[in-house]
C-alpha cells in the first residue's frame, strides 16, 4: 500500500531510485558521469536529498544554489527540452511507484516549478 512521503529516509529512497534510472539512460548519463567517475554519487544523492527535505519539511540543510549548479553544468553540457522531459518523467514515475499524498503532490508540483524556472533561465521554455 502506498503512503505519503513523511521523512528524509523516504526522500532518499526516491532520489536513489531516480538516479538509478537517470544513470541507465544514455541521454542523461553525460550529466552525471563526473559524479560516477569521482565516486561522489552517494554524496551528491545526499545533497539532493537535503534539497528536497528542505522543500518538503521546511528544514535548513541544503546550502547551495540549485539553479546556479545547473547553469554551470549547462555551460559544459547543453541541456535541451528533452532532458527536462526525461528528468520529469523518471522523477514522477519514481515518486508514484511507492508514494501518494500531500507531500507526494507537493514534491511533484515543486519539481514542475523548478523545471520551468530552469528552462526559462536556459532559454528553453516554450508555451
Amino acid at each position: 500500500m502506498k503512503k505519503d512521503i513523511t521523512s528524509r529516509k523516504d526522500i532518499k529512497h526516491i532520489i536513489s531510485k531516480f538516479y538509478e534510472k537517470l544513470l541507465n539512460d544514455e541521454e542523461m548519463l553525460p550529466f552525471f558521469e563526473n559524479f560516477v567517475q569521482n565516486e561522489s554519487l552517494e554524496k551528491h544523492i545526499d545533497i539532493i536529498t537535503d534539497f528536497w527535505n528542505d522543500i518538503l519539511f521546511d528544514t535548513i540543510t541544503y546550502s547551495n544554489n540549485v539553479l546556479k549548479k545547473h547553469l554551470d553544468v549547462n555551460s559544459f553540457i547543453e541541456f535541451k527540452e528533452k532532458h527536462f522531459t526525461i528528468w520529469m518523467s523518471y522523477l514522477f514515475e519514481t515518486i508514484d511507484t511507492d508514494f501518494i499524498g500531500l507531500n507526494t503532490s507537493k514534491m511533484k508540483e515543486r519539481a514542475t516549478s523548478i523545471s520551468m524556472v530552469m528552462k526559462l533561465k536556459m532559454n528553453l521554455y516554450k508555451n
